[in-house]
């Protein structure tokens, strides 16, 4: 085959892309905080001391939904980008920071390892900055995309150090009315 696709087949074939790599982000990030228990049903993550900016709960929902979408946008730009230099590369570095992203959730809800998780945080921001310069030469637009989620990073990786520095013993908290006694009749 000798022809060029035109800008209409182009467009289908990103948009058949997008309509798998949007939806398995936003339900694998999805999946990674409820099974992890995320937010403020978490009893243990009401006990700790949060800071005085820590938005309302449904602002995480909201948050994490566009962000997911946005991350799925740009996956799917780069996926799209068939045979352009460093394509492999940032699949690869964008795929790690995701599979951090989802590890978050389950290192601090669920496993109370605040100090892990911040260092979860600084892996993305490192990985998002280094993915932000490299997509940039192949799909700006992708590159663009990701700007949002740098700064939520930076704002997240802000809530977590503070969480850290006012819960020194957030590891060994019980959730308020929880005992760590062990009953013996």
């Amino acid at each position: 085959m000798t022809e060029l696709a035109s800008r209409s087949q182009l467009m289908m074939s990103f948009l058949r892309i997008a309509l798998f790599t949007v939806p398995a982000t936003v339900l694998l990030g999805t999946a990674s905080g409820m099974l992890s228990n995320s937010g403020y049903s978490n009893a243990w993550f009401r006990a700790l001391d949060l800071p005085s900016f820590m938005p309302p709960g449904w602002a995480f929902g909201v948050a994490w939904t566009i962000l997911y979408i946005l991350l799925g946008l740009a996956l799917a730009m780069i996926i799209h980008a068939r045979g352009a230099t460093g394509r492999g590369l940032i699949l690869g570095l964008f795929i790690l920071q995701l599979v951090i992203n989802y590890a978050w959730s389950p290192v601090f809800f669920a496993m109370h390892q605040v100090t892990l998780a911040l260092g979860l945080i600084a892996a993305m921001i490192v990985l998002t900055l280094i993915l932000i310069v490299l997509m940039r030469r192949v799909r700006g637009a992708a590159a663009l995309l990701m700007l949002p989620y740098l700064g939520w990073l930076c704002f997240a990786a802000a809530l977590n150090y503070r969480i850290m520095v006012d819960n020194p013993d957030a590891a060994r908290l019980a959730p308020a009315g929880a005992s760590t006694d062990i009953a013996i009749d």
